[in-house]
């Protein structure tokens, strides 16, 4: 034993000198951004803009841009944040300075609109994946789009800066709009062209993940139906009662170990595994980890909003993703500190093969869909309907700008008070009327139209076509196809096969190919049932 006890006190001692000069470097280290902030970077205009970081305790740190100066005295860990006022946009690159005991200039600074763009593998995908590249990337000459990628770094607790691995500030250019997140960067161009301002996206994406892994606690704990989750994950948390007894245990499991592994050593015996403390295991599906190591580094860099596309690795849930959405967003909401500030988010698109045998649908991911259309439910969210637009053997469909110009509508018009129609038409109410279903919408715009959708051509009206993908079905619940016809500013749904009718389907399928309820404006009609039978 006194051999053990002395290489014991040897290891603490070193541990000392380690943490020393580790301890010694922070605290006497240089004034220092976290990697969020950098040359080219766009700030939020119109609302106060953090600007945070550290360096030795006690010490004065100013910042200074377009005029303004703030001042602030870093605490004892070394941390400091000061908030600018606002400020108006602003196209002319100027310098930022933060002065302390050293001083850092951050260059061709522009003043504007930052959206974070977040998500799987479709926010993620490029300019360079997406349809009719080459005249994309010829085109891309608004250097006051800019965009920074963030390092994709799962981690067990939040963060308070990016991993190594992500990139800097980059100005939108031929050379450069292949790697820019293609989603977000069509919605940029559409608002930095009918606003005239620049526009930064943080990107932060990681294809093939679900959604609880970009939720942060908060979030689980705000919304009822995800106990579960929430004492997963308050598990892991230490400030936490459930935490502070998890921790407890793996204490004690911690000093029943150190009696064995001494036991093992002084019988030159290889000591027993080393208990693990409760966290959240190493893979990127885990809840919170994505979030602690991508989303809780960003905060509470300004943004004015939030674009989501995701949902295809949660595709085989219904109800279930609503609760995560709201947990995802009021998670984000609360921490960020700005309000409900602005989230638009795509409803998945189709694919896989259609199936014109089954009327009832209800396959793959339509109750997802559904899912998200019921989202529209929380304050300050917007939904692109993509029905129309995916590929049936593609998970990653190439019109991507058509996305982007329809998350630009919800922005232009909800965000910055625009007067267009921003969406197309979702289902309101129903009615029986005889041996018909009367469907009543909302966001019919100029009216309701049979459509054809080619490409990335506008959408064109079908002069006497028929609505494809209505079903109806009667108390026995047997589904059938349905002629449906437009009355009006509603649609008229019958089958000679259905006499009393009580509930309608529309694109309720994984991939209802040909769905054609458009309003004039050339928005498709999300997919909807007025059943809700499974």
């Amino acid at each position: 034993m006194m051999i053990c006890s002395a290489r014991r006190k040897a290891f603490l001692a070193f541990v000392l000198a380690v943490g020393t000069i580790l301890w010694t470097g922070e605290t006497f280290a240089a004034v220092r951004l976290p990697k969020i902030f950098g040359d080219g970077m766009v700030l939020q205009r119109d609302m106060a803009v953090p600007v945070w970081g550290w360096a030795k305790a006690g010490e004065k740190v100013t910042v200074s841009f377009a005029g303004l100066q703030k001042s602030a005295t870093a605490g004892e860990s070394g941390k400091w944040i000061v908030r600018l006022d606002a400020m108006p946009a602003s196209k002319t690159p100027r310098e930022l300075t933060v002065v302390g005991e050293n001083t850092l200039t951050l260059k061709d600074v522009l003043v504007g609109e930052v959206w974070l763009c977040g998500g799987q593998s479709n926010m993620e995908m490029t300019v360079g994946h997406c349809l009719n590249v080459e005249a994309e990337k010829a085109a891309a000459t608004n250097s006051t789009i800019r965009q920074i990628l963030v390092g994709q770094a799962p981690a067990s607790m939040p963060m308070d800066d990016l991993d190594a691995s992500s990139g800097k500030w980059t100005a939108c250019a031929p050379a450069t709009v292949g790697q820019f997140t293609a989603a977000g960067y069509f919605f940029a161009r559409e608002v930095a062209k009918d606003l005239d301002v620049p526009v930064g996206l943080i990107n932060d994406t990681w294809g093939g993940t679900r959604i609880e892994p970009w939720t942060p606690p908060e979030g689980f704990r705000a919304v009822p139906e995800l106990h579960d989750l929430r004492q997963t994950v308050d598990g892991w948390i230490p400030t936490t009662e459930i935490g502070r007894e998890a921790y407890g245990q793996y204490l004690a499991k911690l000093k029943e170990w150190i009696t064995a592994a001494e036991s093992a050593l002084a019988a030159k015996q290889m000591p027993p595994p080393t208990p693990q403390p409760p966290a959240p295991g190493p893979g990127i599906q885990e809840p919170t980890r994505l979030f602690n190591g991508m989303i809780a580094p960003v905060i509470p860099y300004a943004i004015r909003g939030a674009l989501w596309y995701q949902g295809e690795a949660n595709g085989n849930e219904g109800v279930t993703y609503l609760h995560k959405m709201k947990a995802l967003i009021g998670g984000w909401r609360r921490l960020w500190g700005e309000g409900d500030f602005p989230f638009y988010y795509v409803q998945l698109a189709n694919i896989e093969r259609p199936d014109p045998d089954k009327p009832a649908g209800g396959d793959g991911w339509t109750h997802l869909r559904e899912a998200q259309l019921q989202a529209l439910a929380i304050p300050s969210t917007g939904m692109a309907v993509t029905i129309d637009i995916g590929e049936a053997g593609n998970i990653h469909p190439g019109d991507k700008q058509d996305v982007g110009k329809r998350l630009a509508l919800w922005a232009l018009a909800k965000t910055y008070g625009k007067d267009l129609v921003f969406s197309g038409p979702l289902y309101k109410s129903h009615a029986v009327e005889g041996d018909k279903v009367r469907i009543t919408f909302d966001h019919v715009g100029g009216g309701l139209i049979v459509g054809q959708k080619n490409g990335l051509e506008p959408v064109t009206e079908v002069r006497d076509g028929k609505l494809k993908w209505f079903a109806i079905a009667g108390e026995d619940k047997v589904w059938h196809w349905a002629d449906a016809v437009m009355d009006g500013q509603t649609v008229l749904v019958s089958s000679d096969k259905v006499a009393k009718p009580v509930a309608v389907r529309y694109a309720f399928a994984m991939n209802p190919e040909g769905a054609n309820l458009y309003n004039k404006e050339g928005l498709p009609a999300s997919p909807f049932r007025t059943d809700d039978w499974e």
